[in-house]
């Protein structure tokens, strides 16, 4: 962000999404200064790939012309950090929800762990969790789930690309993963469970890369909005 904000052809603009908070959430506290920036009541910006308020990192923003970009970030594979829990589970295959299910991890090795992990290398179809954005007959399905209704998720085509196991400390193992778009990373953890013949949820996540664009290059929403704030706008007579 070392250039004025260009109002009218619009950016492209690499966010450190922080916890907690929605994807949803976190364009709209850009947008607010954009707009009281701009003095308009509307300014178009996106974001190309939803990420939950349970994970940080990199989310990219769109600004006005530049919103007709979004689908070709969207395409892009993604790199994620994770941690994943062995010896329990949970509906919802991260922290959203309480523990349902536990597991004797005692005959766990990190060999095991390691061999795990490379067997997810490649084209799959995965099963989407039943508290995930996934629409199913315009409903979100974490919606439905929440409610107590019956989710009947469809799987979609997926490829991990790598899955390198970065430490392990038990019960919890650390991955990095590097995926296709419309890999859902808490479904991995719940498979990584079950082909250990054990339990598992995920209890971090980060993503770090999407195509070339890494987290390492985002800033805070904080100094994105004092980048807007200080920029100089000029109305279009």
């Amino acid at each position: 962000m070392n250039h004025p904000v260009d109002f009218h052809e619009g950016e492209v603009i690499l966010v450190d999404k922080p916890l907690k908070i929605t994807s949803f959430g976190a364009v709209n506290r850009v947008k607010r200064v954009f707009v009281q920036r701009t003095k308009k009541k509307r300014y178009k910006i996106g974001h190309a790939g939803t990420l939950d308020p349970l994970a940080s990192g990199l989310l990219i923003m769109c600004s006005g012309k530049k919103t007709k970009t979004i689908s070709s970030f969207q395409n892009l594979p993604k790199e994620y950090t994770a941690t994943i829990r062995l010896g329990a589970t949970t509906p919802s295959y991260d922290l959203e929800t309480e523990i349902d299910q536990t597991f004797d991890i005692s005959s766990l090795t990190e060999e095991k762990i390691r061999e795990c992990a490379q067997s997810f290398v490649g084209e799959q179809e995965q099963l989407p969790p039943i508290f995930s954005a996934k629409k199913i007959q315009g409903k979100r399905a974490y919606d439905l789930a929440r409610a107590g209704e019956e989710v009947n998720v469809t799987p979609n085509k997926i490829i991990i690309h790598e899955m390198e196991v970065l430490s392990v400390n038990l019960p919890d193992v650390k991955v990095r993963i590097a995926c296709s778009k419309g890999t859902y990373i808490r479904s991995i953890a719940y498979d990584f469970g079950v082909k250990l013949n054990n339990g598992g949820h995920l209890t971090e996540l980060r993503r770090t890369k999407i195509g070339s664009y890494d987290v390492e290059n985002a800033h805070t929403i904080e100094q994105v909005q004092q980048w807007i704030f200080d920029s100089e706008f000029t109305p279009i007579s």
